[in-house]
C-alpha cells in the first residue's frame, strides 16, 4: 500500500512538472498545418541534422514565426541559377504556350502554387509584389531561349508572376523532362524592387520525388525520351551545398515539392519560399 501511494505521488509530481514546462515553452518557431483542405500532410525529408528553425522553413507548411526567434531564422536554401536563365519573359500564369508560334507544350499538366514569405521584426509575413520567375525543360529535356538548342526565338515554359497580398503566385505548366547529368527540376527566382539598397534577388531550384519522375516518364510524350537517367541522389547540385552557405550538403532535399496527383494528365504542386532577412 505504501508503495502504491508513493507511485501515485510520483505520478502527480511528474504531471505538474510537465504542465509547467509546456506552459513556458512554445511548441515551435513554426507550426506545420497538416489539416489543409485537399492537401495531404507533407512527408518531411531527412534534414541532415539541421536546426529546428531551418527544418521548419524548408518544409511546405504555413509560415508562422515568433518575433523572439527572428534572429535565429534561416531562409529556404538557394541553389545555382544555371546557364539558361533569360530575363524579360512574359508576365503570365500559363507558361505552356510559345508566344512566337502559339504552339503549346505537351505533357502532364502541372499546377504550381508558390507562397513567398519575408521576415521582419514582427516575424514571418507574406511578401507582396515580388517578381517570381520560373523556367524549365520540356518533356524532351529542351529549354526555350537557348542558342545551342535552336530555341533562341522561343519562350515556352518561361514566365513570371507578381505575388499577391498573400505572397502567392500560381503557374500552369507541364511536368518537366530530364536532360543529361541533371535530376528533374524547375528553376525559380524571386526579386523585389524597393530601391537600390533594398532590392533582393533569391534563386533556387525545385525537385520532385524519383518515383513520381519515373511514373510520369512512362506517359506520352515523355516515354519517347526514355526514363530519367539521373536520380536526385546522383545530381551534384541536389546533393551539394546551397549557394548561400545555409546547407552544407544535400540542399536539394529541402527543395522537394509536394505534388498531388489528380489523374494521369493533371498534377498539383505547392511550395513555400522563406527569404532570409539578410
Amino acid at each position: 500500500m505504501r508503495l502504491f501511494k508513493g507511485f501515485v505521488l510520483s505520478l502527480i509530481i511528474s504531471l505538474v512538472v510537465l504542465s509547467h514546462y509546456a506552459s513556458n515553452n512554445p511548441l515551435s518557431t513554426f507550426a506545420q498545418n497538416t489539416n489543409l483542405p485537399n492537401q495531404p500532410p507533407a512527408e518531411p525529408p531527412d534534414f541532415q541534422g539541421l536546426a529546428a528553425s531551418q527544418k521548419a522553413v524548408s518544409t511546405n507548411s504555413t509560415c508562422i514565426l515568433s518575433s523572439a526567434s527572428t534572429s535565429k531564422l534561416h531562409g529556404t536554401p538557394q541553389q545555382t541559377e544555371g546557364p539558361y536563365f533569360v530575363d524579360g519573359m512574359p508576365n503570365r500564369s500559363d507558361i505552356r504556350p510559345d508566344t512566337s508560334n502559339r504552339a503549346v507544350e505537351k505533357g502532364a499538366n502541372l499546377s504550381l502554387t508558390i507562397h513567398v514569405y519575408g521576415i521582419n521584426n514582427e516575424g514571418c509575413v507574406p511578401l507582396k509584389g515580388a517578381k517570381v520567375d520560373i523556367w524549365h525543360a520540356n518533356s524532351q529535356g529542351v529549354y526555350s531561349g537557348v542558342n545551342e538548342m535552336g530555341t533562341s526565338k522561343n519562350n515556352f515554359l518561361r514566365g513570371y508572376q507578381l505575388t499577391d497580398s498573400n505572397g502567392t503566385v500560381k503557374f500552369t505548366t507541364v511536368y518537366p523532362g530530364w536532360y543529361q547529368g541533371r535530376a528533374i527540376h524547375i528553376h525559380d527566382k524571386v526579386r523585389t524592387f524597393n530601391g537600390p539598397e533594398n532590392n533582393l534577388e533569391w534563386t533556387s531550384q525545385i525537385y520532385f520525388n524519383d518515383s513520381m519522375n519515373d511514373q510520369i516518364h512512362k506517359l506520352t510524350p515523355y516515354s519517347s525520351h526514355g526514363p530519367p537517367q539521373t536520380p536526385d541522389d546522383q545530381d551534384m547540385i541536389f546533393t551539394g551545398p546551397s549557394t548561400d552557405g545555409l546547407v552544407k550538403s544535400n540542399s536539394g532535399k529541402l527543395l522537394l515539392m509536394n505534388v498531388t496527383r489528380h489523374d494521369d494528365k493533371s498534377y498539383e504542386g505547392i511550395l513555400n519560399i522563406v527569404l532570409n532577412a539578410k
